[in-house]
C-alpha cells in the first residue's frame, strides 16, 4: 500500500513539475469532449467580438494568446504585472473566486481600472463561465525593463 501512496506523489510532483515549466501548453489543447468545453468572448480593444471555443481549466490569458487575443501578460502569469488586465462582464463577476491580495495589488496598478477589472491570469474556465465576456482595456501599463511581451510556445 505504501508504494501506491508513493507512485501516486511521484505522478502529483511529475504533473506540478510540468505545469510549472510549461505554462499555456494545456491551453493549446483541444477539448477531449463537448463536456469540457466553454464558449467565451474577448471584446478587442477596437470593439470587435472574438468568440473562443475554451474548455473547464484553461487559464484566460493563455487562451487568448493560442487565438492571437492582443492579452498581453508580460510576466506570463506570475502575479508581477498588469498587462492581462480584463474588464468581465457584470454578470460572471460573481462566478469567479475572489481575487487574491496579490492579484488586488497589481489591480492598483492597472491603467482604466473599473470595478469590473481582473486579470486575465487568475482566470480559470469552469462551466459556469460559459457565454463569458472579458473586454480588453484601451492600454495597459508595462512595467517590464525592456518592454518584454511574451509569445506563445
Amino acid at each position: 500500500m505504501v508504494k501506491n501512496n508513493e507512485t501516486t506523489a511521484h505522478n502529483r510532483y511529475i504533473f506540478l513539475f510540468t505545469a510549472v515549466r510549461h505554462h499555456g501548453e494545456y491551453e493549446w489543447q483541444d477539448p477531449k469532449s463537448e463536456d469540457e468545453v466553454v464558449n467565451i468572448s474577448f471584446i478587442n480593444k477596437d470593439g470587435k467580438h472574438v468568440p473562443l471555443r475554451g474548455k473547464v481549466g484553461d487559464n484566460l490569458l493563455y487562451l487568448g494568446h493560442r487565438y492571437g487575443v492582443e492579452i498581453e501578460g508580460a510576466c506570463e502569469a506570475s502575479l508581477a504585472c498588469s498587462t492581462c488586465h480584463v474588464y468581465v462582464k457584470e454578470e460572471y463577476l460573481d462566478k469567479l473566486p475572489e481575487p487574491k491580495e496579490e492579484e488586488e495589488d497589481q489591480l492598483d496598478l492597472a491603467a482604466f481600472l473599473k470595478d469590473n477589472s481582473r486579470l486575465g491570469c487568475q482566470i480559470v474556465l469552469k462551466k459556469n463561465l460559459e457565454g463569458a465576456e472579458f473586454t480588453l482595456p484601451q492600454a495597459t501599463r508595462n512595467y517590464y525593463v525592456d518592454g518584454h511581451k511574451p509569445k506563445p510556445h
